[in-house]
């Protein structure tokens, strides 16, 4: 069963542009489906893990709007952060799935049980992961990753379950 999502922020939770305005500041663009998905992933007991190479005030803005508490920025060596992650949650790379597009997430990819990528990623990523997808970074690439997750953890009935009840929906604020 997979537990732990190891999620890359640029061409996967956004498309990958850095955008700058006349003053410097930085703008970047998430879809609310994904984080509508992870919030939900964490509903059913999952856990996430951003782990990305650039700092972002935006990216730890947006994930602690959806109460994600494994958020690694400027993070050079993925593989030696995600094995911290590994230790302190008490998990293995089997129990883990990962989404990226780019090189530098390929050891992440290939580590993980299952591994994602957008459509526009790396040519060179998208071939070598078990799952490409045919969604765009920040096209919900990130939200299909996590549905074929719940079908292959058997959660649909569970997933089903948290909509069911539409009067107590205080938890979505995605």
């Amino acid at each position: 069963m997979i537990k732990l999502l190891l999620i890359d922020v640029d061409g996967t939770l956004t498309d990958g542009g850095i955008t700058y305005d006349g003053n410097g500041i930085e703008s970047k663009t998430f879809n609310v489906k994904d984080g509508l998905a992870m919030v939900s992933w964490q509903r059913l007991g999952g856990k996430i893990a951003i782990i990305t190479g650039r700092k972002s005030t935006l990216v730890e803005k947006r994930m602690n709007e959806i109460n994600v508490t494994h958020l690694y920025q400027g993070i050079k060596d993925k593989p030696s952060q995600i094995e911290t992650i590994l230790k302190q949650e008490n998990l293995t790379h089997h129990e883990c799935a990962a989404i990226g597009d780019d090189m530098n997430d390929l050891v992440m990819l290939k580590n993980a049980k299952y591994s994602f990528a957008p459509y526009d990623a790396n040519p060179f990523i998208y071939k070598s992961v078990t799952h490409p997808l045919q969604q765009k970074g920040a096209n919900a690439a990130v939200a299909t990753m996590i549905e074929q997750l719940i079908t292959l953890n058997n959660q649909t009935q569970a997933y089903l379950a948290l909509w069911a009840n539409s009067e107590d929906l205080s938890w979505v604020g995605q």
